[in-house]
């Protein structure tokens, strides 16, 4: 009797795990976030893409931050609205998405910033963007910039490694030699290990090619909107 009811306990045990397994993997991003924490969940699955709960993520969601909630929130919620309708302005090709608190802009090779095959370096066209980034982030200091860098599967891990931080860092330091204080950003790379897209084809492959942005309100953004809220006490 001990031995069944060992036996049915562990049939029990395994349906949960399984259960449990099929349902992360059939979340969406914003889903998935809830995994890590109130931490920037949503805007580092929108970075990152469909493994937004493995590897080391904790350090991104240092530096996107929690949530700000209630009128504080809606507040640092009305700056970005308006920060975001003016990157649109400004680069008319981005695709440029509002989550939680943050902007996340995404460049693949049909949005703006490309790259030539196995090169790094910013082309004229890739400049004209930026300068239209930079041009709207001077607008509004009070928000740091979170640049990942990604591959499609192509080529070796290692070097898809190197490939995707070379490209983030070259966006970086464009940005910074703009003018932009460098104390604002953080650069992370992923190679090919994060896809977002199917790599099976050339379409999902084109798009894994990206540098994604998180743009995300600073501690000094929250603090007066804390205190124009009178929240801050």
């Amino acid at each position: 009797m001990k031995t069944i009811l060992r036996s049915f306990a562990v049939v029990a045990l395994s349906l949960t795990l399984l259960t449990g397994c099929e349902a992360t993997r059939n979340a969406n991003n914003k889903q998935k976030g809830a995994v890590i924490g109130a931490a920037g969940g949503a805007i580092i699955g929108a970075v990152i893409g469909n493994n937004v709960g493995s590897g080391n993520n904790s350090e991104l969601g240092a530096v996107i931050g929690g949530v700000v909630g209630g009128s504080a929130g809606a507040i640092i919620g009305n700056k970005m609205d308006k920060q975001k309708q003016r990157i649109e302005e400004e680069i008319p090709g981005a695709e440029v998405e509002r989550v939680d608190d943050g902007i996340v802009v995404n460049f693949d090779e049909n949005s703006g910033v490309y790259f030539d095959t196995e090169k790094y370096n910013i082309n004229a066209a890739s400049q004209e963007t930026l300068n239209g980034l930079a041009q709207v982030m001077m607008e509004y200091p009070q928000t740091n910039v979170l640049v990942v860098g990604h591959t499609d599967s192509s080529g070796s891990d290692s070097y898809n490694m190197t490939l995707s931080k070379n490209r983030a860092q070259a966006v970086t330091t464009y940005l910074v030699g703009r003018g932009l204080d460098a104390g604002r950003f953080t650069t992370q790379w992923y190679g090919e290990t994060q896809p977002k897209y199917d790599n099976s084809t050339a379409e999902g492959r084109a798009k894994n090619r990206r540098v994604t942005l998180a743009i995300v309100p600073n501690q000094q953004m929250k603090e007066e909107a804390k205190k124009e809220a009178g929240e801050g006490q």
